[in-house]
Formats: C-alpha cells, structure tokens, sequence
C-alpha cells in the first residue's frame, strides 16, 4: 500500500511538474513586424558574373551579408514559371530562400505567374500554360501555387505582381472580373492550405487610383496591401502618398506597405544601356540624384509607412542592379543609378536607413 501511495505521489509531482513546464513554453504570437524589405532577385546573376562587391567601408562582401548587416530584415525576390536561362526559376529561387532564412532573414516572394516580367502593361501566361481550357488553368494555377508554398513556406507571398489590370491575360485580366478574382482567389486558397501564417500581399502600382480599385475588386481574403510608389511614375507628392496610404488601411482594416520603391544616387551611366531614369525632371525637388538625396529620399520612404495608419514598413527594388555586365554592354543595367551600390560596386549611405 506504501507502495502504490508513493507511486501516487509521485505521478502527480511529475504532471504537475509538466504542467509548469508547458506554461513557460507558451510563446505569445510576434506583432506585426517593420518590413525593411529589399528585392534582391538578380543576386544569383550577379554572383554567377564574378564580380566583386563591397561593403560601406570597402570591404569585399556578398551582398546578402552587406544587407543582412545594414538591417534589412526581409529579402524580396521574384519568381518566374519557366524562365529563359532558369534564373527566377523555382529551384533558383528554393536555393537562396534557404540561404536567406539560415542567417535569420524573412523572406517574401512575388510569384508573377509568367515566365518573364509581370506588371500592369504585361501578364503574358506562362507558355506551357497559353492554350489551356479554363478548367484546366484553374486547377495548374492551384497546384503551382500549392508547390511553392511547400518547398519554400515563404513569409510573405504576392498572387500575382502589380495586378492592376489582372493577371494570366487573357483570362485573368481585370476587365474580366469575374475569373480574375476566380484565380486570384484559387491562389490564395492555395497558399492557405499549405501554411496558413504565410502571409498574402495584394499589390497595386501606384497611390492615385487604388481606392477605386480596390472598390471595385471588393472583398479578397488578402493580409496586406502593397503599394509600388515610382515618384517617375506615380507622383512627387510624399505627403499624399502617406494620407492614401492611411486612406487604404481604413478601408480595408489591413496593414499597408511600399512594396517597391527606387531612387537614383546620380543621372550618370555605368555602361551602354539606356537608364530608365536620367532627366532631372523625374526627381522630386529638395531630392537631388545624388549619394546624400537618395539617402534622404529612402528615410522619407520610411518615415512616411511608419506613420501612415497601419503601416507596415516598404521595399527597396533594384538596388542589386548594378552594372554587373561590364560598362560596355548594351545589354546591361537599366537601373545602375538607382542600385544601392555605387559604379566601384561600393555599397551607398541609403543602406544606412534600414537600421
């Protein structure tokens, strides 16, 4: 009797020891975090090229680390179905995001649903997908997404990039709404099943016309809206992006994030390609195109989301695109002298915003 009183005993010691153990491992869910995004699609090419980049100081460094470093905490990158040359690709993409997670970075994905680039002007579908039925669309639309969200469970992924006119034309494109929200709506489900903490970006390019734009898409089971602001494109006014920013978040009642975003450190040109942008008249005033103006122009970027309501934080796009081809090639960076990294590959004082 001794015996099995003692057992008693301490059979409950031992749950009760259990039970204190299992509420010191409660772990309280992470509030939304600060978004200091940077898209660093072109890493992989640059790396491949050979050539040598530097840290601020100088120093000889990858630009994952340089990043990781400044205080990015979450890494962009695109992903394309069947890209020519397989950069963008799923297994290109598997590989860095693995890369990116070991060093304690988030990733965020934009899955553009084409074997090349996707925005408002161009959603060609990926060609092996161009003379499916409906049905069939439908269903590879699913399954692909379901795949991705299993090989890589990203952090963050956009269905779609920069959808304002839809996506897979012609059946996605918005002035079919009905199967536009359909595939919109397929890829979210996708996600969801998979790993419901991933969280899905809705991204729109531009601030002027969103309001309208989302009224007219309606209700979408989305967590985040992403706004592109180009000042080229899309305006010069800092002080209205922020209210529309607001405006969006009240809306919707969800968070709200620059979801690209670019400036440039100089008009100059590192090799033979045509800059998008090298005319003073596509720069904001007081922000001229210089190392200073650029940096100036990023912590207006972040001073801006962090006080919108709701906002969520914004992401640098390019500013991996340095001329990594060489400076006589016609084929090289459009976008050199809005990179975060200066003509000697040297890394600028902008990056010192995402601390």
């Amino acid at each position: 009797m001794k015996w099995f009183n003692f057992c008693i005993i301490g059979l409950l010691f031992f749950l009760f020891a259990c039970k204190k153990d299992s509420k010191k491992q409660i772990i309280l869910p992470e509030p939304n975090p600060f978004v200091k995004g940077f898209d660093l699609s072109m890493l992989p090419q640059l790396r491949a090229s050979g050539i040598s980049v530097y840290n601020e100081n100088g120093v000889k460094e990858d630009m994952l680390l340089t990043l990781k470093n400044a205080g990015v905490n979450t890494i962009r990158l695109r992903l394309w179905k069947d890209p020519a040359g397989g950069f963008s690709g799923l297994e290109e993409v598997k590989q860095l995001t693995n890369e990116i997670k070991q060093i304690g970075l988030k990733v965020w994905l934009t899955v553009h649903y084409s074997d090349t680039w996707a925005d408002p002007g161009a959603q060609a579908k990926p060609a092996v997908w161009k003379d499916l039925p409906y049905v069939i669309l439908k269903d590879s639309v699913f399954n692909y997404t379901q795949l991705i969200v299993q090989e890589i469970h990203p952090d963050y992924i956009q269905i779609g990039n920069e959808v304002n006119n839809g996506f897979l034309w012609p059946e996605g494109n918005a002035s079919n709404r009905t199967q536009f929200l359909e595939l919109m709506n397929i890829g979210i489900d996708a996600v969801n099943k998979v790993d419901s903490s991933t969280k899905i970006i809705l991204q729109y390019a531009g601030y002027k016309d969103v309001i309208n734009y989302l009224n007219f898409i309606g209700s979408v089971n989305v967590d985040i809206i992403g706004l592109s602001y180009y000042p080229m494109w899309h305006g010069k006014n800092l002080d209205s992006l922020q209210l529309q920013l607001s405006n969006v978040a009240k809306l919707t009642g969800k968070p709200v994030i620059i979801a690209e975003t670019s400036y440039p450190f100089t008009l100059a040109w590192n090799d033979w390609t045509n800059n998008i942008l090298g005319d003073s008249n596509q720069l904001i005033p007081n922000y001229p195109a210089t190392s200073l103006g650029q940096k100036e122009f990023l912590n207006k970027i972040r001073q801006v989301t962090s006080n919108a309501t709701n906002g969520q934080g914004f992401c640098y796009w390019g500013g991996e695109w340095i001329s990594f081809k060489g400076s006589t090639s016609k084929e090289g960076s459009p976008y050199e002298n809005q990179a975060l990294w200066n003509f000697n590959a040297r890394a600028l004082p902008a990056l010192e915003v995402f601390k």
